[in-house]
Formats: C-alpha cells, structure tokens, sequence
C-alpha cells in the first residue's frame, strides 16, 4: 500500500525568509565545522594547558602520565592520533601536547601535502622534539604516506633521486619528533599507518556540566558577565561540542549587548538562541522541518530517503551526511529497510499526537 502526503499541511508554510534554498555545512548554525566566523577568537579561547583543558578526563590523565614519563627519560612522546568527531577539540589538545612538552609545534593537514617533496621539506626542518601536528591525516596521499613510515619508525627518509638507470636511493635522518595526527574518519586510516601511532585517544561528545564550564571560561575571556544557569542554557543546546557552544556563546552575547544590558542573565539566553531558531535538544529549523515532515505530513509512516530529500529540498547527501546523525544519536528518528520513521520522541518533542499506528 503507498502512503500519500496528506495535502492538508503545507511543509513550507512556517519556513523563516531566506531558509527555502538549500543549505550547506558551513552555512549552518550548529555544524560542529570549522567556520570562518569561528577563526578570529577561537585561537584566544583554547586553553594552552592540560589543566585549562575541561572534559575528556581520561585522556587529561593518561597524557599526564604519558609526557611526564617521556620527559623523566629525556626522550620525545611517543606519536599521538586523536580521533572524533569536528569540534571536540583534537586541535586544541594536539596544541596542549605541544606546550607540556615545552616543544614547538608545526601544523599542517593532509590535504596540504600533496606531494613526498613537501612532507620531506617539513621533516628536515624540525628541530629535535619538535610536535608534527597534521590535521585530518586520513585524506594524506597514499605515496607521501609511504614516505611517512620510515619517518615515524626509524626517524630517517628513504628518498630516490634521478630517474632510469641513474637513479639512486639516499636516507636522510631526521630529528627525533612527535607526530600528532587528528582524523575525524579513523575508518578510513590505513592499517599500517594507524599501527605506526603508539597512542591512540578518541574523543566523545562532551556532559552538559563538562561545556558549561566551557562556556564560564569562554565568558571570562570574552569580557561577558554569564551566570551558571545562562550557561547550562547554552551547553544543554550545543550538542555536545565545544566549539558549537562558544559560538553559541558569541551569538548570545552580540543578542545581549543589543537587546539587553551586556550581561548574559537565563532570560536573554533562552531569548537569543530562541531569536536563533536554536531549540531546547540543539535542533535548528531544518532539523525540526525533517521531524515536521515524517510526523505531520506522513504521519509518521516510513518515508524513502529520495522522498524525504524531496519534500524538504534538500539534497539527499547532505540530507545523509549532515542532519541525519544527531536526529539518530538523539532517538528521534531511525532507519529501516522501508525507509526513516520518525519515534514517539519525535511526536513528543514537536507536541504531536502519534498516530495510533505510532
């Protein structure tokens, strides 16, 4: 039997101006990416030190241990990948090592090394115990990847100068090193380059106490009087992440500094991100136009991911990659061969009767 949209509700009828066009990642609100918005005080913001640092205790600790152990025996850290998530602070904490250590840090990211003559110019101008610190490594060229492992294992290059007959293999020594590598796909890592990474952390999703300490901190620095109720405001709708409730720190304090007197009190929080279209769980419109759809206009029966993509306009990989996620890591809506149906938390949470088949 097929299910029909009941012509009765129009999907688009409280769509706010200017949201009917598609939208990418970086054009959300609550992305966990980095944005370019982001840029100019989240390098003010992150702490320098393992004791600055909020949440992921384990981790803290284990680093502890394992830094001042390497430091007790004069030789560098074992090499480090973190794994996670955007926006729950492998940046940060690769910065951090760097400064327990008391060594230099050089950033790069995979994508930026697109051949072995550039990984071989940075190598070669580390000074000993020097951080490597590359940013999503899983997205690095296969043939500079290669030219990484006698690097990482034996701290030497292994490069081929000349071609034909002519051509000959010389090995270069580097200085001893730290590579700190963050992927937000350890999927995609391959084996011989994850099992060459002594330490491995991966990052969770951080408590709501865990960011509201992150949000007083942030406040701090920002200059911006917040008390804990107005910041357990803003972490209970970050999503778990860091750098999504400093930016939600930033929009309500810019709210607070027009509409109000400055200082962020629980009223012009829950004012401002309600002016945002930020809801209680962290949904923004479109996350609450996917529920609307699957509980109102069909009725919470099973609807093709073509359909869904459809009915909202919006297209099917991003649909996928960027909305679906955290809808199914907040059990509101599930996947099924038929299709994604929504849950009764959904029904719940839009104030919807469930259908009796519900």
């Amino acid at each position: 039997m097929m299910w029909e949209a009941d012509e009765s509700v129009d999907i688009w009828s409280d769509v706010p101006a200017g949201h009917a066009a598609g939208v990418r990642e970086t054009d959300r609100f609550v992305t966990g990416g980095l944005t370019a918005a982001d840029l100019d005080v989240e390098r003010t913001l992150r702490p320098q030190k393992l004791d600055d640092y909020c949440g992921q205790d384990h981790i803290k600790q284990s680093l502890k241990i394992l830094i001042q152990a390497a430091q007790s025996r004069g030789e560098s850290l074992d090499h480090v990948i973190f794994s996670g998530p955007p926006g729950l602070g492998k940046t940060t904490l690769a910065t951090v090592v760097a400064n327990e250590l008391g060594a230099q840090i050089k950033t790069t990211s995979g994508p930026a090394i697109e051949r072995t003559g550039d990984l071989a110019a940075i190598l070669t101008n580390l000074q000993p115990g020097d951080v490597l610190f590359i940013d999503e490594i899983h997205r690095l060229n296969r043939s500079v990847e290669e030219i990484l492992y006698p690097a990482m294992e034996d701290f030497a290059l292994d490069i081929v100068i000349g071609k034909g007959p002519a051509a000959r293999s010389i090995r270069l020594d580097v200085p001893r090193f730290t590579l700190v590598g963050a992927t937000t796909r350890s999927g995609m890592l391959t084996g011989p380059l994850r099992d060459r990474f002594g330490i491995s952390f991966r990052l969770d999703y951080y408590s709501v106490d865990e960011l509201a300490n992150i949000v007083e901190r942030s406040a701090s620095i920002l200059g911006v009087a917040i008390d804990r109720d107005s910041a357990m405001e803003v972490a209970s709708r970050s999503r778990g992440t860091p750098r999504l409730a400093n930016r939600l720190l930033k929009r309500v304090r810019d709210y607070a500094q027009v509409r109000g007197s400055g200082s962020i009190h629980i009223d012009i929080a829950k004012e401002a991100l309600s002016f945002f279209e930020i809801d209680e769980l962290g949904l923004d419109w479109m996350d609450i136009r996917i529920l609307e759809t699957l509980c109102k206009t069909f009725r919470g029966r099973p609807v093709g991911l073509s359909t869904l993509s459809s009915a909202i306009g919006e297209d099917q990989a991003t649909l996928e990659d960027v909305y679906e996620p955290y809808l199914l890591q907040q059990g509101l809506i599930v996947r099924t061969p038929q299709g994604r149906v929504a849950t009764l938390a959904a029904f719940e949470h839009l104030g919807v009767e469930p259908p009796a088949h519900a």
